[in-house]
């Protein structure tokens, strides 16, 4: 980012406070003063707290992360949560043990994740593939689990105040904080698969927080961590390939995070955060295409690292309390580097890595600039006391990616692109920024009705403006009883990719659609800069009781109407000509719908609350989720799922919980991405199937604790028979019977 343009953002984050500043300065005399005297205990909570109380927010506290520790990912255990899967961002089934985070069947691509409020982009560094694919392991994987304060999971309406990407929900995670008194951890984790063939982890974690001087305090986290790959054995089994289609690939991670508080005044508090993180995979055979292709290259990289991201990042917030209201101004500088050997953009290699020469690694680079401005004022107008928030945000995003014009653009028959020049002097950079402003009131217009309605204003410099209204409410009809809802309109701004003219895939003919044959140049696809924002009206309504002594329940029903979905799929009559090929560009060619239950259950069985033992249980049921012009899966996610836990504090130093998850049936596309009916294995779904596992804590001394458990107790695997949606949906491996333990010293 420019100086100017930082001179610029700051000065306008100035103007934006100061002007409400001043506005709220001058009601004060009137209406502002009554909210300021009123007692703490009336003052209305911020629409972004009242949203955290819908029906579609899940939160994993502290507790829950010490019971059910990830091996390396949070995304093993962020799954248990309503309306949440793993999955791809399409039904294709191409990388599919990199499944990442669904929300609400919306796909990877719309589920926007968060560190302390603030985006975390680094997959976007990664290409996005024809069928809307990355080849990426997310972006839950960048703080340990142990300097974990709690993860907000928002799904559904509640989520459209956070802007692009969040149409399917949001998963905040929330770090630990500088404390007053100096303390520390360290962590020791292993996991032990009993199949040998599976992939082990090992990793080591610290945490350490105290004062530096007078109202001057500190945190910093690090962490290891290996999980090995699967061996190339493992689904050898069901597949004919003599490379068999990869398990799940291994990681090596390093994460180093520190930050600095200053407590300006009791009321002012100002924090500066830098981190910086490593990924390198275990590359384990992955690749897009079911077939041998370049099965040469694949076999001598098994086992070394074929693709290595580093982020880095540099933060910087102030909060304040004023007389009239509170204030948060948070700026943030992401940066990400991917390294990765170059891969195939063309036909049967598509996606298989070209060259074994690590000199001819390409390296991708992603800057992210997020700044965001809030302030929440409570106000009484007319006696009805109002909290109202009003914000902007800026977000600047920068990509140079030198593999992503390495396609010729002359086809096989010599026909060339106009337009386009040669595949080394074509652009890989791309950009694109996005003002927004916001404004959200929280107030109880009649007794026990919360009203919070929303608009939210985004101009992204490709995409155009885009409008987000939103309105939740929440009825209590008594201390027991709630009604929820909401509706928002939420999108998505297409990625750095889409929009690239640069861009290209190209088939020979194969690959070419049904309702367009080949004509002898094959097809190409290229980025479009004339793309729409993909919206989407979510929806939800929903009932919640509580009896105030533990006992807790909740059912919901949530529809999101998906329309200008961006697809790359060779639609019909979207093709230029050029002699003898065909150019066919990304387009905003769908409407879909998503449509399901989500429930609670916690039932206390002994202690006050349950504190002793109780049951807890959610449930995910998938109505619809498909793409209205073909009736096609958006994603391969289960019809249902049902997590259940049975957790038992035996003693003050003992505990122990019993875990279940049940998964409906799943299945896959009908349609393959050329339009052609699929056949055989490619219908194949996957049934209904379980898992079970134990956990238990013992604290072993004021000091010391101890964590152990086993995972899949049955024993029950799936295995991968295709690399992509040849397999139908029998595309990602289930792993069998694992065993872990972890020790934990503080001071």
């Amino acid at each position: 980012m420019s100086i100017s343009h930082r001179h610029t953002l700051f000065a306008l984050s100035a103007i934006a406070l100061g002007v409400h500043g001043l506005a709220s300065a001058q009601t004060a005399p009137t209406e502002a003063a009554t909210a300021v005297v009123l007692p703490e205990t009336t003052v209305r909570a911020t629409a972004e707290q009242e949203l955290k109380q819908a029906l579609g927010v899940s939160i994993i506290t502290q507790e829950e992360l010490t019971e059910r520790p990830p091996a390396n990912d949070l995304s093993e255990l962020i799954r248990t949560m309503p309306g949440v899967n793993l999955t791809g961002n399409s039904a294709s089934g191409q990388f599919g043990n990199s499944r990442q985070i669904d929300l609400r069947g919306m796909g990877p691509e719309n589920t926007m994740i968060m560190i302390d409020g603030k985006p975390v982009q680094s997959r976007n560094a990664s290409k996005m593939g024809r069928t809307g694919e990355r080849d990426t392991r997310g972006d839950s994987n960048w703080v340990p689990v142990e300097a974990i304060d709690s993860i907000e999971v928002i799904r559904g309406p509640a989520a459209a105040r956070y802007g692009s990407g969040a149409a399917g929900g949001v998963v905040n995670i929330i770090t630990k904080k500088p404390t007053d008194k100096l303390s520390g951890s360290v962590t020791v984790y292993t996991s032990q698969p009993q199949h040998s063939e599976e992939g082990d982890t090992k990793r080591a974690s610290f945490n350490l927080a105290g004062p530096l001087a007078e109202n001057l305090s500190f945190r910093l986290f690090g962490n290891m961590a290996k999980t090995d790959a699967d061996d190339t054995s493992l689904n050898s089994h069901v597949s004919d390939l003599s490379l068999a289609p990869a398990g799940r690939e291994g990681v090596r991670n390093r994460d180093l995070n520190a930050m600095l508080r200053w407590d300006l005044t009791p009321q002012q508090v100002l924090e500066f955060e830098a981190g910086t993180s490593r990924q390198g995979n275990i590359y384990a055979g992955e690749r897009l295409m079911n077939s041998d292709t370049n099965a040469a290259n694949m076999q001598a990289l098994l086992g070394q690292e074929t693709n290595i991201t580093h982020r880095n990042t540099v933060g910087l917030t102030h909060r304040g309390k004023w007389d009239w209201g509170t204030s948060r101004l948070v700026f943030q500088s992401e940066n990400t580097r991917r390294s990765q050997y170059p891969v195939g953009l063309a036909g049967g290699p598509e996606g298989s890595i070209t060259s074994t020469d690590s000199a001819n690694m390409v390296t991708s680079r992603l800057n992210n600039y997020f700044l965001n401005g809030e302030v929440n004022t409570p106000l009484n107008i007319g006696g009805q006391r109002h909290m109202l928030t009003s914000g902007f945000e800026y977000r600047n995003e920068k990509l140079n990616d030198p593999g992503a014009n390495a396609q010729s653009s002359t086809s096989g028959s010599g026909d060339s692109i106009a337009g386009l020049t040669g595949s080394g002097t074509r652009s890989g950079k791309s950009d694109a920024q996005t003002w927004a402003f916001y404004v959200e009131d929280n107030f109880e217009p009649v007794k026990n009705l919360v009203f919070t309605p929303g608009l939210r204003f985004d101009h992204h410099s490709q995409a155009g403006s885009n409008w987000s209204p939103s309105v939740n409410a929440t009825y209590h009809l008594s201390e027991q009883w709630s009604v929820k809802g909401g509706v928002a309109r939420a999108f998505k701004a297409p990625n750095l990719y889409q929009t690239n003219v640069d861009y290209l895939y190209y088939t020979r003919g194969n690959g070419c659609p049904l309702s367009s044959p080949n004509m002898g140049g094959g097809c190409y696809i290229r980025g479009n800069p004339d793309l729409k924002a993909e919206t989407s009206v979510n929806k939800e309504l929903g009932v919640a009781f509580t009896d105030g002594a533990g006992l807790d329940a909740s059912l919901s029903y949530f529809q999101n109407d998906y329309k200008n979905k961006i697809y790359a799929e060779m639609n019909d009559g979207t093709s230029a000509v050029v002699g003898t090929t065909q150019v066919f560009q990304w387009m905003n060619a769908s409407r879909a719908v998503v449509r399901g239950l989500e429930g609670n259950l916690t039932v206390p069985l002994l202690g006050n609350r349950g504190d002793t033992l109780k049951w807890v249980n959610n449930f995910t049921y998938m109505i619809k989720n498909h793409n209205k012009a073909n009736n096609q899966p958006l994603s391969v996610i289960p019809k249902y799922t049902v997590n259940s836990t049975l957790d038992w504090r035996v003693t003050p130093v003992w505990s122990t919980q019993a875990f279940a998850t049940f998964y409906g049936r799943q299945e896959p596309r009908t349609i393959n991405t050329g339009g052609a009916a699929a056949t055989g294995a490619s219908l194949t779904e996957l049934g209904s199937y379980a898992t079970f596992g134990l956990g238990a804590q013992y604290k072993i001394k004021e000091q010391l604790s101890m964590n152990f458990g086993v995972n899949n107790i049955g024993d029950k695997r799936l295995f991968r028979t295709a690399s992509n949606s040849a397999g139908g949906a029998a595309t990602y491996n289930e792993p069998g019977r694992s065993y872990y333990v972890s020790l934990t010293g503080k001071f």
